[in-house]
């Protein structure tokens, strides 16, 4: 499979191999479009090609296909935008076919999309844009081979340049001839050897007479005299020897030596023959064979690639995820519980769960996250969101506090936050939308404890680095912990503030009561219960905590 190319530059990429300078072919499309040509690797097997619709922005609402990519039909190409317009995958009023000599569609938006933000979406979803790989298999050699669009071309100028070669040599062949007879036929003529003839009676003795009377000028020509030459003198007639012209005779002798020295000069320099060959081809034929395809260059024209489309970003949000935290499914069809965000069907979904296992998976109408998660959310590769954490390590019963992203994933993998144990613990978990933005927390010791100055930690999250989600974290404390709550905001202070949970919000009364008593030693408090603050109006900002039963 060769990808069609443009005629003129084809015959300067010959003209380039010939002359030993570096060849590089771009494929030109009849249809035009503009293409991507960075991987497109000089043609050859394993290189791709990406060709995208020339549309236009008419209105607000409204694009018009100027051009459509190769290998695709009106017809086609409007059926693929109707068929993703019924997934959902972008959103169409209606499509008018306007074409007569050009090409002439007629995109219709919704009001609600515009035309800029749509554009992403036909490229993605459509025949808009149409990816193209070359393979060109060839025969050399009497076995097959694959060879690149740019060896293809080198190849066939050096087999132009032989064929010129072969074509010279017939014609200096041919001239050679002409010169030689034309000579013959002079000295022939106007030493009158014809006269020697006239006393043979036989066909032999002709033959002998006429070679004897060559035989003095024998030297004079540049091949040998054969039989073939006498018969063919002999058989002049006449009426021609009476009527021949000497000086015309000489001034035809002299041509013929012009075109077998300028033959000769052609053989001599056969390269320099070839790219005035080439150049005469495209002076005559080139004339309305432009460049139909628009490359894409940058400012310098060099090639640069086209805005990698990821089809997640761009799929219209059509759907919504929705959970129930107390059943632990979560899907875009359970349409009468929690309401998380909008998505599409082709989008993640990122789990954290109570026991620090992060998942992601394939959206679905319906799907089990476990009870009472950390979080449920769509899951982007090039999220920046920071999660803060302050988590009890079972097995040394110390408290660490970790700030990190989410990294890399691979779908339906389990990664555990932090060393799976029994008595492993969460205590605080927050999400902020970038690193600038942190949580402060305040740890509660166990009131049991004695000899214990301190009953409380400080601690703010921007003391740590941003650090990967494997890493164990930075030791808070080893002594047994009751709680871990926000830090109160300082004076002057707009502190990130928690929405708290059901759960929380219910025992709100008893976690105060527990406060007041948290001096008297027999009054120990339910460790199971967090102090969350809420904000103006009780709507979140950037940062979620969670409370954790039966931990």
């Amino acid at each position: 499979k060769i990808l069609p190319h443009n005629f003129n530059e084809i015959l300067d990429a010959m003209i380039d191999g010939l002359r030993k300078n570096p060849v590089n072919l771009l494929p030109d499309f009849p249809q035009g479009g503009i293409a991507d040509c960075t991987d497109y690797n000089g043609g050859a097997r394993g290189g791709r090609v990406r060709v995208r619709a020339k549309m236009e922005k008419v209105k607000k609402h409204l694009l018009k296909i100027t051009e459509i990519p190769f290998g695709t039909t009106r017809t086609s190409l409007i059926d693929s935008i109707l068929s993703a317009n019924d997934k959902g995958k972008i959103k169409v009023s209606k499509i008018e076919d306007n074409t007569a000599e050009f090409v002439e569609i007629m995109v219709h938006l919704p009001s609600t999309v515009s035309a800029e933000d749509s554009l992403p979406a036909l490229y993605a979803f459509t025949d808009c844009e149409v990816s193209l790989a070359p393979n060109a298999c060839v025969i050399q050699n009497n076995h097959p081979q694959f060879l690149s669009v740019n060896d293809l071309i080198k190849s066939s100028a050096e087999l132009t340049r032989e064929l010129l070669k072969r074509e010279l040599e017939i014609k200096l062949g041919e001239l050679r001839e002409k010169w030689h007879f034309s000579s013959l036929e002079k000295i022939f003529i106007e030493k009158r050897i014809y006269r020697d003839i006239e006393k043979e009676e036989t066909w032999e003795g002709v033959i002998a007479a006429v070679e004897k009377g060559l035989k003095p000028y024998a030297k004079l020509f540049r091949r040998a005299i054969t039989q073939d030459d006498i018969l063919r003198l002999l058989e002049i007639k006449i009426k021609r020897i009476s009527k021949y012209d000497s000086f015309r005779a000489d001034e035809m002798i002299k041509g013929f030596e012009e075109d077998i020295k300028e033959v000769e000069g052609f053989l001599a320099q056969l390269t320099r023959y070839a790219i005035r060959y080439f150049k005469e081809l495209k002076k005559k034929y080139g004339k309305g064979r432009e460049r139909k395809t628009e490359l894409c260059v940058d400012d310098s024209g060099e090639l640069t690639p086209f805005d990698r489309i990821v089809a997640a970003k761009v799929v219209v949000a059509n759907e919504t995820l929705y959970l129930n935290r107390k059943d632990g499914f979560a899907g875009y069809g359970l349409k009468k519980d929690e309401a998380i965000e909008k998505c599409s069907d082709m989008d993640d979904v990122l789990v954290i769960g109570k026991d620090g296992v992060m998942k992601v998976m394939k959206v679905a109408d319906k799907m089990f996250v476990g009870k009472s998660p950390l979080r449920v959310a769509v899951f982007r590769r090039d999220d920046q969101k920071v999660y803060n954490m302050v988590y009890r390590d079972g097995k040394s019963g110390r408290l660490y506090a970790k700030k990190f992203k989410i990294g890399g994933v691979t779908r339906d993998k389990e990664y555990p936050l932090f060393k799976t144990h029994s008595r492993s613990r969460i205590f605080f978990f927050s999400v902020h939308d970038t690193e600038k933005k942190n949580s402060r927390v305040l740890v509660h010791l166990d009131p049991t404890l004695k000899r214990i100055k301190e009953m409380s930690i400080e601690f703010d999250f921007a003391w740590l680095e941003l650090q990967g989600r494997s890493v164990k974290g930075s030791t808070l404390t080893t002594h047994k912990v009751d709680r871990v709550v926000n830090a109160p905001k300082a004076e002057g202070e707009e502190a990130d503030v928690a929405k708290p949970s059901p759960e929380v919000e219910k025992k709100k009364a008893k976690t105060d009561a527990d406060e007041k008593e948290k001096a008297k030693p027999s009054a120990k408090p339910d460790q199971s219960k967090k102090e969350i603050s809420s904000e103006k109006n009780g709507k979140p900002k950037d940062q979620a905590t969670f409370d954790f039963k039966d931990n």
